[in-house]
């Protein structure tokens, strides 16, 4: 095992119990105490978790968005392939809207070097595309980064996304479903994917299967906006199928 899967492997772990002692962890990786007590370290340094004696814990409330370190660690190799999927439906020539978020950033890491215009709505995007080859172009929008997240909100980013118009949005979710649409964790993201929303002549939305079927607390807006999904395997098919019947392309990578 990597070192990157077993610490998504602890990560998830210590999400789902709530907490986990060395030794679980170590009887559950097969890693040493030593190792798992160094990868404790790391996650917690990396905002994963919290580090307490003999052991670590989860940051997360019940309800509470998980911090993006965490994220980051989860579904990585779905959000790899989603990106892939949606990197192809992209075509060069194109000016593409990329939302914040994990799953957007394996986007950017996609289309650097691609002969595309590209506005990302993250820090961590922009750090990407910033020494991008000549092929592609950048826009760097305004807007207040939220602390620890690095998404773009306020009236600044609200203001850019005002002034232009884009071929494609790709755009992230917390939540969604047929029945209560699109959904974020947080007011003024949700204001920011409105706007996202808004400016595209087309929205493809990026989102791993553990969204699907879920509601977070902020409306963005109803499924039907959404031109493509595409989701990976665990998609429910439930949900699949009610998105599909309300007009939502649905591809799974």
């Amino acid at each position: 095992m990597s070192n990157a899967d077993r610490h998504r492997q602890i990560a998830q772990a210590v999400r789902d119990s709530g907490s986990a002692t060395v030794l679980e962890l170590a009887e559950l990786t097969g890693a040493s105490e030593m190792t798992i007590r160094r990868d404790l370290d790391t996650l917690a340094e990396q905002g994963a978790l919290e580090r307490v004696r003999g052991g670590a814990r989860t940051l997360l409330l019940r309800g509470e968005e998980p911090p993006f370190a965490l994220r980051a660690h989860e579904a990585a190799d779905a959000k790899r392939r989603i990106a892939a999927e949606v990197s192809r439906l992209i075509a060069d020539g194109e000016t593409v809207l990329l939302d914040s978020g994990t799953t957007c950033l394996e986007v950017a890491r996609l289309l650097r070097g691609r002969r595309v215009t590209v506005m990302p709505l993250s820090l961590q995007a922009v750090h990407v595309l910033s020494d991008a080859p000549a092929a592609t172009t950048l826009i760097v929008p305004g807007g207040r980064p939220r602390a620890a997240e690095g998404a773009l909100t306020g009236p600044l980013t609200l203001a850019s996304l005002a002034a232009l118009r884009f071929d494609t949005a790709v755009l992230g979710c917390c939540g969604l479903s047929a029945a209560e649409g699109v959904t974020a964790y947080d007011l003024d993201d949700a204001a920011v994917k409105k706007a996202v929303i808004a400016s595209a002549r087309r929205v493809i939305a990026a989102a791993d299967g553990g969204k699907l079927g879920r509601t977070a607390h902020a409306y963005v807006g109803p499924s039907s906006l959404l031109h493509t999904l595409v989701t990976d395997a665990t998609a429910p098919p439930d949900e699949v199928a009610a998105l599909e019947a309300t007009g939502t392309v649905v591809s799974t990578a």
